[in-house]
């Protein structure tokens, strides 16, 4: 039909976010997303908008596939925070060990290179990263923590998260980052043991 695109828009989406994490936003030139989307300037232009426009699709397109994973396994143990952390380090996990998508994280990436986005981009980083702190706050709320235990808490877990990513990019093991992720769950445990109880700092 006349004027229908003749390309696959999810699917260069789906490859211009492997050259954002492979390369990170500022190594990842025009003519890399042209060769990897198969699209020319002017048709990447026409999809997608500028560089920084594409970037922030890239960045809702990897939230969208990993939060949803993120989400399952942290909503799966209810009752039970600290096996719902040890679900969403085992997804994390898995991602690093799929040899179908790059290294690292993307949005770890992106966080790494803030001061080289764009303000717009730079807080759509920011905001995805406390969207995840979000998601594993309401997992560890199932506890009876009070409530500085628990944002303390989701920050750590999605620090080591990070942490993972980078690790990772550095050529760690699975077994030295699982090591890494037990000892987290273990303070998790231990650290949600030895809170008060949000009754008791309200009192």
């Amino acid at each position: 039909m006349s004027g229908r695109k003749q390309f696959d828009i999810d699917a260069a989406l789906d490859q211009a976010m492997r050259v954002f994490w492979q390369r990170g936003y500022a190594d990842a030139s025009l003519d890399a997303l042209g060769s990897a989307t198969g699209l020319g300037r002017g048709s990447l232009y026409g999809a997608f908008g500028n560089k920084d426009a594409l970037f922030g699709k890239c960045l809702d397109r990897y939230a969208s596939i990993y939060g949803a994973q993120y989400e399952q396994a942290l909503a799966a143990h209810p009752g039970d925070p600290v096996r719902a952390v040890e679900a969403f380090f085992d997804v994390i996990l898995g991602r690093i060990a799929d040899p179908s998508v790059p290294v690292g994280c993307l949005i770890a990436q992106s966080a790494a290179q803030s001061l080289t986005l764009k303000e717009e981009n730079s807080v759509h980083v920011r905001g995805l990263l406390d969207l995840q702190r979000q998601r594993v706050h309401a997992a560890l709320a199932d506890s009876s923590a009070d409530s500085r235990t628990l944002d303390e808490l989701a920050t750590f877990v999605v620090a080591v998260n990070q942490s993972l990513a980078v690790l990772s990019r550095a050529g760690a093991s699975d077994a030295e980052l699982r090591s890494v992720t037990r000892l987290a769950c273990t303070t998790v445990a231990d650290t949600l043991a030895r809170a008060p109880s949000e009754d008791v700092t309200q009192n």
